[in-house]
């Protein structure tokens, strides 16, 4: 099948939290595109997890690591001698960042450092894309789309640790790789911020579309926090292609293209928690149903949009699967798991669909 994305045949790419669940499909899809991928991550996040399903260690160059230690980071890019670096790892639920507020911080934040002064120590990187969380903004609870020059800012630490790696990515790029003076350094360095994303094979606790399906599974009626709370969903897939579009325009050599950027769904699949739970519940069938809980629970954003239009007229990046079809990719990906299916196959598989999707639309 002819990718859309022959650029990356042969390209090194560092990626790190290759073993999370955005992780494992972008090292799928970069390796599945010809890249040469090193990945640094600690190991797998949840157990079952698709790192292990779909068997990425056999298609990347495995490194475990903490991107809390600079040292062992720095040694492992050195040793890598990547062309382009994704920054993915991270602490990256809310709900466990009022539980570990430090090691959120430490990961998020000072990882972050870490991987900027990975790169700056490293000669041969090109193209530089932090990803961070469209929860980065100062969230006032308005109806207005977030855009890429509202100010940074979150409530709780997970929310606030995003901010803040958006904050550092800015000061490294202003001190130590300013667009204006790229002939010199050589290094073009933006951040992501992208939506709440679904797909198969995320096991994360306290993750809406997981604990449903896990429950639908089991016969059981799963619990919802925030019924109410709008969130920008899509397919794991569209973000990714969102930061693998952006690092082949950084890798062109365009300054205005250092900064940050949203990838997130069109308005219309800004959802309620509620509305995903009785689509989800609808695709899944066999008497599939959930509830409110009636407890108290730690804060979260009730609306929270993106404004992606930078993307869509300077990249040309826009969603490919919407978010009924991204629901349905997801319901089959658990029901090819649960009947036996090889899911390193299937994974590349639904992969390799949306590149068909893209080259027809």
């Amino acid at each position: 099948m002819v990718t859309p994305h022959a650029f990356w045949r042969g390209k090194r790419v560092f990626l790190t939290g290759h073993t999370g669940f955005k992780g494992a499909w972008l090292a799928l899809w970069l390796t599945d595109l010809g890249a040469e991928v090193t990945g640094y991550s600690l190991p797998a996040p949840t157990d079952p997890s698709l790192f292990e399903m779909a068997r990425v260690k056999e298609r990347v160059r495995h490194v475990v690591g903490d991107v809390r230690d600079g040292a062992a980071l720095a040694a492992a890019l050195r040793q890598a001698r990547p062309e382009v670096v994704i920054h993915m790892a991270a602490q990256s639920l809310v709900r466990t960042s009022y539980a570990e507020p430090v090691a959120t911080y430490a990961t998020n934040v000072m990882g972050t450092v870490n991987l900027l002064e990975a790169v700056r120590q490293s000669a041969g990187v090109r193209a530089v894309v932090c990803v961070t969380s469209d929860k980065c903004y100062e969230n006032r609870e308005t109806p207005r789309p977030y855009r890429e020059d509202d100010a940074m800012g979150g409530y709780d630490p997970y929310s606030s640790s995003k901010g803040c790696a958006e904050l550092v990515a800015a000061a490294y790029r202003r001190s130590f790789f300013p667009p204006e003076r790229m002939p010199d350094h050589g290094v073009a360095l933006a951040t992501a911020r992208a939506g709440n994303v679904i797909g198969g094979g995320d096991w994360a606790k306290d993750r809406l579309v997981p604990d449903l399906m896990n429950g639908f599974a089991a016969g059981a009626c799963p619990l919802i926090r925030f019924p109410a709370a709008v969130r920008p969903w899509q397919h794991v897939m569209e973000p990714l292609a969102g930061y693998l579009q952006l690092a082949e325009a950084l890798w062109a050599g365009d300054p205005g293209l250092a900064e940050g950027w949203n990838f997130g769904p069109d308005e219309a699949d800004a959802r309620s928690v509620g509305w995903i739970a009785n689509r989800l519940a609808a695709l899944w069938g066999e008497g599939a149903a959930w509830k409110p809980t009636g407890e108290p629970q730690p804060h979260e954003a009730h609306v929270l949009r993106l404004d992606c239009a930078k993307a869509r007229e300077r990249l040309g990046w826009r969603p490919v699967w919407a978010l009924d079809a991204a629901l349905r990719r997801t319901v089959d990906w658990r029901r090819a798991l649960d009947r036996g299916a090889d899911m390193a196959d299937f994974t590349l598989l639904q992969i390799r669909s949306r590149h068909g999707a893209l080259a027809e639309a």
